[in-house]
């Protein structure tokens, strides 16, 4: 598959009715940031301060309605195997597990999301922080060593699209440095911790010539089988659809 060019084009705007912004190497649309990949985020938008209770990361897995969801077909050309996240920071040197598709002992680390919430496109991925992220502020704020402060989001998609099999990594920076309450049930920090590697150890084994896919005005299709039929769906591929129809009622 050769790589697209996603620049935004404001006549590629217009057409689509859609607000695209490239900057510091994202590409957003209308709330959602697309990935080089099947997945599309929905939340939280990059830089994001947070806090709370628990931290939820917002996925399309429809690829805004081109792709179908699990399970999928034996035969299907496109579908995704799994999506695993990750909390990491260099800063502090914590690696935590969000979810790597199999759940541990009071859901510290999640199971596959791919099968929560049946039928919807979206999965709300819902992961209580850990214990060593409470507090309020960050190393900016004067509480000098803490393992808070700026981390990224770690998605790693492995799919198959239009036949080809890949493997993907997005990192999505957020600020781990509004308050985070106390709370006994909060998993430990260190059984949530892996090591960290260094980004060309992380990038070796991704495929890097996938390009972001998908947004308005990327012509990227997505090859299906549904019921035993080819279908292809996505960016430009609509607007022929829309000529003919129009060319066989005039």
């Amino acid at each position: 598959m050769a790589p697209l060019s996603l620049t935004a084009y404001a006549g590629a705007a217009l057409l689509f009715a859609a607000r695209v912004s490239s900057t510091a190497n994202f590409t957003i649309a209308n709330g959602q940031i697309y990935t080089p990949g099947l997945v599309i985020v929905d939340a939280p938008q990059p830089g994001t301060p947070l806090g709370g209770d628990l931290i939820e990361v917002a996925l399309d897995v429809s690829t805004n309605g081109r792709l179908q969801l699990p399970p999928y077909p034996e035969n299907s050309r496109s579908m995704i195997h799994n999506i695993t996240i990750f909390l990491s920071s260099y800063t502090t040197g914590r690696n935590f597990t969000i979810t790597n598709g199999t759940a541990s002992a009071n859901n510290a680390s999640l199971g596959d999301i791919m099968f929560q919430e049946p039928g919807s496109t979206v999965k709300h991925v819902k992961w209580t922080w850990p214990d060593c992220l409470v507090g309020d502020g960050g190393q900016q704020q004067g509480l000098g060593e803490t393992d808070r402060g700026v981390y990224n989001i770690s998605i790693r998609q492995s799919f198959r699209l239009n036949g080809e099999d890949h493997y993907t990594i997005f990192d999505l920076p957020i600020s781990v440095t509004n308050s985070i309450p106390a709370n006994d049930k909060r998993p430990s920090c260190d059984a949530l911790n892996n090591p960290m590697l260094t980004p060309d150890e992380i990038h070796a084994s991704a495929d890097t010539s996938v390009p972001v896919m998908f947004a308005p005005g990327d012509a990227t299709s997505v090859q299906t089988n549904l019921n035993g039929a080819a279908n292809w769906r996505g960016g430009l591929g609509w607007l022929g659809v829309v000529a003919l129809v129009a060319v066989l009622v005039l």
